[in-house]
């Protein structure tokens, strides 16, 4: 990101630029910032986009060789064509030939490093990983727009609304501005405001659910199970939820047990902070010797379930019954 951000200052800008990975908004953010920096205002007669796995290279290419009209640049803007996937011989060998008149912009969710095309564009442009940011990023990020807003936000409203919206930065956005402006007429955002507006994840309630397990409480379990029923969650998803979040607890416990701390275990895990620490809070609820026997009761009811022998909604409340009742 640093590197685009430099070429946009200087006006010093790479023949082609590959934007990757699973941050959505991120992506998105950096592709218009290059293209819009690329292009003069309004010009549509030097601009192509093409998008799809139907994209034709041919065609790419004999627009990208054209002469710009009136204009410093022709601009070529790729989506979701799938190119860096595979061997993509003809533009892997065009991207050392590209015109110094022509830009070249590839926005892709999944890439083959290993590839023809990857290799070559990184070499000839600029190869840019937009991976969801850590948790200090994404505090600051957030905490910088609640301030731009006027408001303040305490400690665990933080957490639980982070809990709640950290599969994406689009969803974190988008429930950040559900909760700006919910609160309109108030200072701050505390927690109950957080509880009251933002959507819980499927995970988050699966958390939950665990936690009336280690409590005993069957018909909170059960009360949680059909509530996500009821939102068509398929019980196999939520019996493989259960059995991930069981498994990461337990690789926890078992670092933590060896002298870890928390910044440890996050690091090795590659999850946040924050997620180890409400984790170890709820393992301790567990001996290693129960995790283990949970598992491997899910296993069997997940195998069982999988192969017709059982219902799968039945699958998980069997489970729920014998360690929650």
């Amino acid at each position: 990101m640093k590197t685009i951000d430099e070429d946009i200052k200087t006006g010093q800008f790479k023949a082609a630029y590959l934007l990757y990975g699973d941050e959505d908004y991120l992506k998105k953010q950096y592709r218009d910032k290059l293209t819009k920096a690329l292009m003069g205002q309004g010009d549509t007669m030097n601009f192509a986009k093409y998008e799809g796995k139907d994209s034709s290279i041919e065609e790419i290419i004999s627009f990208a060789d054209t002469m710009p009209f009136f204009a410093d640049r022709r601009v070529v803007l790729v989506e979701d064509s799938g190119f860096f996937k595979s061997s993509q011989e003809t533009l892997a060998d065009y991207f050392s030939n590209i015109p110094e008149t022509t830009c070249m912009v590839f926005v892709e969710s999944d890439v083959d490093k290993r590839s023809k095309a990857y290799k070559a564009i990184a070499k000839a442009g600029s190869a840019v990983d937009f991976s969801m940011p850590d948790e200090r990023m994404l505090t600051s990020w957030m905490m910088a727009r609640v301030k731009a807003a006027g408001k303040t936000m305490t400690r665990d409203a933080w957490n639980e609304f982070f809990e709640r919206s950290n599969d994406s930065m689009d969803h974190m956005d988008m429930e950040m501005e559900k909760l700006l402006s919910y609160v309109y007429d108030k200072d701050g955002i505390t927690l109950e405001d957080v509880e009251a507006i933002c959507t819980k994840q499927v995970h988050t309630k699966v958390f939950d659910m665990i936690s009336f397990v280690a409590s005993k409480n069957l018909p909170k379990v059960l009360d949680l199970y059909h509530d996500m029923l009821a939102t068509k969650e398929p019980p196999i998803r939520i019996l493989a939820l259960i059995i991930r979040q069981f498994d990461q607890m337990y690789v926890m416990k078992d670092m933590a047990s060896q002298g870890m701390n928390v910044q440890t275990i996050a690091g090795k895990m590659g999850i946040r902070d924050f997620i180890v620490r409400k984790n170890l809070g709820l393992a301790r609820n567990f001996t290693m010797e129960q995790i283990r026997a949970l598992l491997e009761d899910a296993a069997d009811l997940d195998e069982r379930a999988k192969t017709g022998r059982i219902n799968d909604q039945l699958a998980v409340e069997m489970l729920m019954i014998k360690w929650a009742g």
